[in-house]
């Protein structure tokens, strides 16, 4: 049977989301909504701990754990990670040899005959701090192997470890992503952010898992270790139960536990991930994000990046681009370099989605971290929005907050959809407070982050903000809002129609918090327009 022309096929979809009572961004801007607080939520933002058996060591020896899929540049390949040996942590660690131990995948689409074989690389990283009386920790050894010449939407067994020892792992599964092209992609996407790991994880991860999806995006904040002391006290503040610590402490040995406790979903489902600012972990010799670029695997050389920050990837007809907001990205750095080459690159006949993913949000109403990735902005978003990107997603702020479309503070029907999923469960529970409420507005000095420096905010110049540095009511830009922690899923349906769906923790699993259809309009919207001044209307 010959498919509808695309036009019909539209036609088709519209009446379909219709008759199911779901909005589409076809309809125009939404109006502002702001969800009502439930406060009985805010319990249970408690880390799992070190005695929990889902965080516990269960092998023996070499035997790999920690075992997790990852996403290359295009379907044809993966990488699979696992960690062998204990971590060692005390005044004075001797770090374990990487070359003791090999890093071999064997693998196939037969579960009882695992016909290929593939060799990796392997790496231990420190954690160390040059103050008395501070534990350091060594890791146990990290192997990433990449996986070449798969086949698209196929299913492949694979077993990792090294079997000269003999330290094997259980046989695992993945699934290849579609072959590029404008009616082929994953049937769903898991988008989290900010996940952390108290009870509220645990909720969210196992929604995420009864929703089946493909691959996992993680935008960043990943397992709070940054909120110990290198003895094991924890803290939902750290600088505020800690503020004369000499260094920002991490307790390392939380992302060992996160890895075991993760295992069971990410061995299986493809997780990418880019950095937050819990990932920075400063240590000695100024040395940064070194547990973050040493555990995952990042496709940077196969997209032509130099750095685990910053990165992309396609999945079947979409093409993804993290982003990194912790490292330069101003017109001379690396990274923006890098971005102008990378979006020019992508044909939209063959993936007509564009998807950008980093940390900070740029369009976000809550008071907690207000306008603080503002230069990031600035130097961005005219060549995001040049370039047709169709929908941002973002984490850092611990809620949810959907966009209609917008562009430089504006509504703009060809702007990109930001949604803001930093409500995985964290320990430093959610953000209730927004800027636009009375007293909430932050002194504008306040806001840029210490790390990213950089102060470019300003009061708004036009619109109804003008002279302000804050909105006196939910600005029309924000679509919907709730201080709920919960899960998004994507759906691409075809070359112009995605589903987006958030479920909150505290609904049964197949209960809507927000839906919406996310319609690409290539027409209206052609690539490369002329854009207007950034500071029309913000500055």
């Amino acid at each position: 049977m010959a498919s509808a022309p695309p036009r019909v096929a539209i036609a088709l979809a519209l009446l379909a989301a219709a008759q199911a009572g779901i909005p589409s961004t076809l309809d125009g801007p939404s109006p502002p909504v702001t969800a009502p607080f439930d406060a009985s939520l805010r319990g249970n933002a408690v880390d799992l701990p070190d005695t929990d058996p889902r965080v516990r060591r269960r092998v023996a020896g070499f035997e790999p754990e920690q075992i997790s899929v990852a996403l290359s540049a295009d379907y044809d390949s993966v990488w699979i990670s696992w960690v062998t040996g204990n971590y060692q942590i005390g005044s004075s660690v001797i770090p374990l040899d990487p070359k003791t131990v090999a890093s071999i995948v064997y693998y196939g689409i037969e579960k009882d005959l695992l016909r290929d074989q593939a060799r990796g690389t392997s790496l231990v990283y420190n954690q160390l701090y040059p103050f008395e009386g501070l534990q350091n920790y060594s890791s146990g050894i990290i192997h990433h192997v990449h996986l070449q010449g798969l086949k698209p939407s196929t299913l492949y067994y694979y077993q990792c470890g090294d079997p000269s020892i003999p330290a094997m792992s259980n046989i695992y599964h993945f699934r290849t992503m579609p072959f590029p092209g404008p009616q082929s992609y994953p049937n769903r996407i898991a988008v989290v952010g900010d996940l952390g790991l108290t009870y509220n994880t645990t909720t969210t991860v196992r929604h995420i898992k009864k929703n089946r999806p493909d691959f996992l995006l993680l935008v960043g904040d990943v397992t709070y270790a940054n909120l110990y002391l290198t003895n094991g006290t924890g803290s939902d503040c750290y600088s505020c139960s800690f503020p004369k610590t000499s260094i920002h402490e991490t307790y390392q040995p939380r992302w060992d536990y996160w890895g075991r406790f993760m295992q069971p979903l990410v061995s299986e489902v493809p997780m990418m991930v880019v950095e937050g600012n819990h990932e920075i972990e400063k240590q000695a010799g100024n040395r940064t994000f070194v547990a973050y670029s040493s555990r995952f695997a990042f496709p940077s050389e196969e997209c032509g990046s130099s750095s685990t920050f910053y990165y992309s990837f396609n999945a079947g007809g979409i093409h993804f681009i993290m982003l990194g907001a912790y490292i330069a990205y101003n017109f001379s750095a690396d990274q923006y370099k890098w971005l102008v080459r990378d979006l020019a690159s992508v044909d939209r006949s063959i993936t007509p989605w564009l998807v950008a993913a980093w940390h900070p949000p740029w369009y976000s109403t809550y008071k907690a971290h207000y306008r603080e990735a503002e230069c990031m902005m600035v130097t961005l978003e005219d060549l995001l929005y040049s370039s047709g990107v169709d929908l941002v997603f973002n984490g850092h702020i611990h809620a949810y907050e959907r966009s209609n479309r917008v562009y430089n503070y504006t509504l703009d029907p060809c702007g990109p959809v930001y949604i803001t999923v930093g409500d995985g469960g964290n320990r430093e529970k959610m953000a209730v407070e927004h800027a636009d409420e009375p007293g909430n507005c932050p002194e504008p000095s306040t806001t840029p982050d210490d790390y990213m420096g950089g102060f470019c905010a300003a009061n708004f110049t036009s619109g109804p903000a003008a002279g302000k540095f804050c909105w006196d009511r939910q600005p029309d830009y924000s679509a919907f809002r709730e201080s709920s922690f919960g899960h998004g899923i994507l759906e691409v349906k075809n070359e112009t129609w995605a589903l987006w769906t958030w479920y909150r923790n505290q609904d049964s699993y197949t209960d809507v918090g927000d839906q919406i259809f996310i319609v690409r309009q290539p027409d209206l919207c052609p690539l490369h327009q002329e854009v207007t001044s950034y500071s029309s209307s913000a500055l």
